[in-house]
């Protein structure tokens, strides 16, 4: 592949004082010229950084020569000047590795005639205001094909809170606004105007911080006060599955019921393989060996080997005969077939569907602790109503440690990486057994 480098060409300058910006693109000393459609004055270009930087009129007091002060770019017009660089340079890499693709020789005119095809169609300028969010979208668009649906929907709700924020605010909110001030008051936001909990305003700020990563990455320009902001993060309960109310579910009669059978058994082989429903949807018969699973997750591009219990072994034979190791479910699906969900009759009348999981009568009454700010929160729920897909992940790390298998060995089949979010699993172990303990020494005769 080649390499990219932007030209300032101040041999070209303007009448106006601004300099045009050339693309030059090179493959083995061979190069090749691509004129974009951006411009600046000298003064806000830095060669070594290959981008424009933002400059105050104080800093360019004495050496203002022909730029007249009205042509100045503001911070905004620099934001998105090196956001049109940055999609330049990711065209690029598209063309490169469709050629690679393609298995296609090419030379470094080949991959500039591609971009100009490409630069054909017009985009509409975006007004400054909304740069924030055709960042966010263009993140979204970029990443479709390689990160999962389900983790980008996080960025689809961080514009959705910020429209809202701007909204009660009356402002709005550019990179350059994006500071320690700003989290401190969007996070107040969060809070009391939309009363979200503390676990979910945390993921909100968490992901907030992760974009402005990515976005000081491509060349925007961002204050890094924000970084002193602590991000106050809680151990979420974990909810799981007892030993005796996963066999109640695995032994359910569902030979009438061919759509929760199939739900069952998905369900019951992340209770006894760890493995998430991003990994669960995508296995294959070449995954699985005599006595094991050998897969690459999703999320951490991770190669793991699970080995097959009993229980998981008799699932994957009733489907043996299927390319897919397993029926295709969605998450969305699995998740209301579970826990049991609404549906509506022509009158638009509600009508509540039974799950599975209250079928097989895992109903016991279940505290869940949330916080508000400094509020807390507590909820009782029956147990069915409180069981995700997810949920059989958090069982098989917990039954495991039940039945005696050390944390280091449960991280290695899970995949886990970080301990301090895996103790919470641990700590709901030790109160099982202790009050598995209490239960067995209760006495029925009166003691001294």
């Amino acid at each position: 592949m080649g390499t990219v480098r932007f030209s300032l060409r101040e041999d070209k300058k303007l009448s106006s004082g601004v300099c045009p910006i050339d693309l030059v693109y090179q493959i083995h000393g061979n190069r090749a010229y691509f004129r974009t459609k951006y411009r600046i004055p000298s003064q806000f270009w830095d060669s070594s950084l290959q981008m424009a930087v933002y400059r105050a009129k104080k800093e360019l007091k004495g050496i203002l020569t022909d730029t007249s002060a009205h042509l100045l770019p503001h911070k905004s017009e620099i934001d998105e000047l090196n956001l049109g660089l940055s999609n330049i340079r990711m065209l690029i890499k598209q063309i490169e590795s469709r050629f690679e693709e393609e298995e296609v020789c090419y030379t470094c005119k080949d991959v500039i005639a591609r971009l100009k095809e490409k630069k054909k169609v017009k985009t509409k300028k975006l007004p400054p205001s909304n740069l924030l969010y055709s960042f966010i979208n263009k993140y979204i668009e970029e990443h479709n094909g390689t990160r999962k649906s389900g983790s980008l929907t996080v960025y689809k709700s961080l514009k959705y809170h910020l429209k809202a924020y701007e909204t009660d605010k009356r402002t709005s909110v550019g990179f350059q606004d994006i500071d320690y001030q700003f989290f401190v008051s969007f996070e107040r936001f969060l809070i009391e105007k939309r009363n979200l909990s503390n676990s979910t305003v945390a993921k909100i700020l968490s992901t907030t911080r992760t974009f402005l990563g990515y976005a000081q990455n491509n060349g925007i320009e961002i204050s890094d006060n924000h970084r002193r902001f602590k991000i106050k993060k809680e151990s979420l309960s974990v909810i799981a599955l007892t030993q005796n109310e996963f066999e109640k579910l695995y032994y359910l009669d569902l030979s009438n019921n061919k759509k929760f059978e199939r739900v069952r058994d998905i369900f019951c082989l992340a209770c006894t393989t760890g493995l998430r429903y991003s990994d669960l949807a995508q296995l294959k018969r070449e995954h699985i060996k005599q006595d094991r699973i050998q897969i690459t997750v999703q999320k951490t591009k991770e190669p793991l080997e699970i080995p097959l219990t009993p229980f998981s072994k008799k699932i994957l034979e009733r489907y043996q005969n299927n390319y897919k190791a397993l029926p295709k479910i969605s998450n969305q699906k699995l998740n209301d077939y579970l826990k049991g969900w609404t549906k509506y009759d022509k009158n638009g009348s509600s009508i509540k569907e039974m799950g599975l999981c209250e079928l097989a009568g895992i109903n016991e009454p279940t505290e869940i602790i949330r916080f508000k700010g400094g509020l807390r929160e507590t909820l009782v729920r029956p147990k069915y109503e409180l069981i995700g897909v997810h949920t059989g992940r958090k069982t098989f790390v917990t039954l495991s440690l039940e039945k005696g298998m050390t944390a280091e060995e449960v991280m290695s089949i899970s995949g886990h990486k970080d301990y301090k979010s895996f103790k919470r699993y641990v700590k709901i172990t030790e109160q099982r057994k202790k009050n598995a303990m209490l239960k067995a020494w209760q006495l029925d005769i009166k003691l001294d």
